[in-house]
This record gives structure tokens, C-alpha cells and sequence, in this order.
């Protein structure tokens, strides 16, 4: 089957428009479980679901990479068949059942993760479950392993509540604990809870962060506010049918009004 491309359809006697911002998808934690109430927040998918889900992109011409990879591929206009897989808040769970798969498939993945609480658990979800965090060094296994290693901040902190003083050391603070983790400056950030506004837009530029994913930024949507589409436990391939049109319809419209 041939792959999906960056382009939208065109209207006869127009030429195709690349999109202005990839198909990136947002995925948090993969772990086994039975009743809904154990994910209150949505943000876990099953291993078997997780497989299925990127079985039916690869299905159609797809490849899930991280999303440093995708951009550089778009930069240089090799960024058709690729869609971007990122996994927020670092749970230990990336390493043991999602890595094997992403190996399997040779895929890549940006894993956003929070130096300010290695080893802990996600204290900021107060409905729980409880899902303990990456160690320094499983944070080094999966650097090693090919998947991009991403900062999420600190402490998983709203960023548009925090002062400058505090915005500055979510942003720059993470980012040189992560280079003294994988001997590698991050590219990307992610904002906690997909909140942002002009502010931290700027503020994260400025730290010198390549790119930055957000969830609906609206009109700071950018290289800086990358929108990202919620992968959960119900989405098969009909829906994930519809989740990409909808992003290919959410960017058309953008590029109308921008007009």
C-alpha cells in the first residue's frame, strides 16, 4: 500500500499544500489493565493495543519516529510516510513493554522525562494509580537503545502558574540535567499538561530547545507548540482513521485563516 504523505488533497487545478505541522501522537504509559477506573486519566494504553496501533500505521506506509527525527527528515523533504511517536512523563513502563516493540518494528520514539524525579512516581496525578518514573540510568538505557530523550520539565509544574524564576529553571535547569544524564543536550520539550501561552512559548526558545510539543496550542501553534494527537486505549484503526483527518482538516483550516 503506498504511504500517506505530508500533503493535503488538492482542489482541481490547485496544487497540493504541505501540512504546516507533522501528525505527531501522544502516548503516556503502557501497562496492563482491565477496569477504566484504574486509568482515570486516560493515558494508558495495553501493550497488545500499543502493538496494534502501530501495526495499523505501519499497515499504511507509515513509520513512527521521534519527532527530532521527523523534522530533520521534513527539513530535508524526506518527511513523507513518517508520523511522530512521543511518550510523556517517563514512566518505567516505556522501557520494559514499549522499547521491545519499537525495536521490533524499527521504530523510534521521543520519551519526554523529568530529571527533577527520577525514580519517584507521578505524585501530580492525585486520582492515580501510582506509576513509578525512569531512573537515571533507565533514562541512559533508552538514550543508548536509539529513542530521543526529551525534557518535560522538572517537576511536571503548569508553566504558565510558575514565576521566571521558576519558568527558567523548568526549562534550562532540566535541560542540563539531562545532558549530564546522556552526555546529550535535548532537542525537544514538552509542556506539562499541554499547557502554554506567549510567554513560555518564548521562554522555551530561548533556553535553546529545538522544537516543543504541546497538545492544542491553537494560534502558537509552531515549531515551538507542535499539536500532538491523544493516542488512547479505544483507538483502532477507524478511529485512528478519523484522528488523521482530522488533523489534516485541522491544518488545512489553519493555513486558511493564516491566509
Amino acid at each position: 500500500m503506498p504511504a500517506d504523505t505530508d500533503t493535503e488533497p488538492a482542489a482541481v487545478g490547485t496544487p497540493a499544500r504541505r501540512t504546516a505541522t507533522p501528525w505527531v501522537l501522544m502516548y503516556h504509559s503502557v501497562a496492563e489493565f482491565t477496569d477504566p477506573a484504574e486509568d482515570p486519566y486516560g493515558i494508558t494504553v495495553t501493550p497488545r493495543a500499543l502493538e496494534a496501533q502501530l501495526l495499523w500505521l505501519r499497515s499504511r506506509g507509515l513509520r513512527g519516529v521521534s519527532v527530532g527525527e521527523l523534522l530533520r527528515a521534513r527539513a530535508a523533504g524526506r518527511g513523507a510516510g513518517l508520523v511522530g511517536l512521543t511518550f510523556d512523563d517517563g514512566y518505567t513502563d516505556f522501557l520494559t513493554r514499549a522499547l521491545p516493540l519499537l525495536k521490533r518494528l524499527d521504530f523510534t520514539a521521543t520519551l519526554f522525562v523529568l530529571p527533577g524525579r527520577l525514580g519517584v512516581d507521578n505524585v501530580w496525578d492525585p486520582l492515580g494509580p501510582r506509576k513509578s518514573l525512569l531512573t537515571a540510568e533507565g533514562i541512559r538505557e533508552v538514550a543508548a537503545a536509539g529513542q530521543e530523550i526529551g525534557s518535560h520539565g522538572l517537576l511536571h509544574q503548569d508553566l504558565t502558574a510558575t514565576p521566571d524564576e521558576v519558568l527558567r529553571q523548568e526549562l534550562r535547569g532540566s535541560r542540563d540535567l539531562l545532558r549530564e544524564l546522556t552526555g546529550t543536550l535535548p532537542e525537544g520539550f514538552c509542556y506539562p499538561y499541554g499547557h502554554l501561552d506567549a510567554r513560555v512559548v518564548d521562554a522555551t526558545r530561548g533556553a535553546g530547545y529545538g522544537y516543543a510539543c504541546a497538545i492544542d496550542p491553537g494560534r502558537l501553534a509552531g515549531p515551538y507548540a507542535l499539536p500532538r494527537t491523544h493516542i488512547s486505549q479505544a483507538d483502532g484503526g477507524a478511529r485512528l482513521r478519523i484522528k488523521r483527518l482530522r488533523h489534516r482538516l485541522r491544518e488545512l483550516r489553519r493555513g486558511v485563516a493564516a491566509r
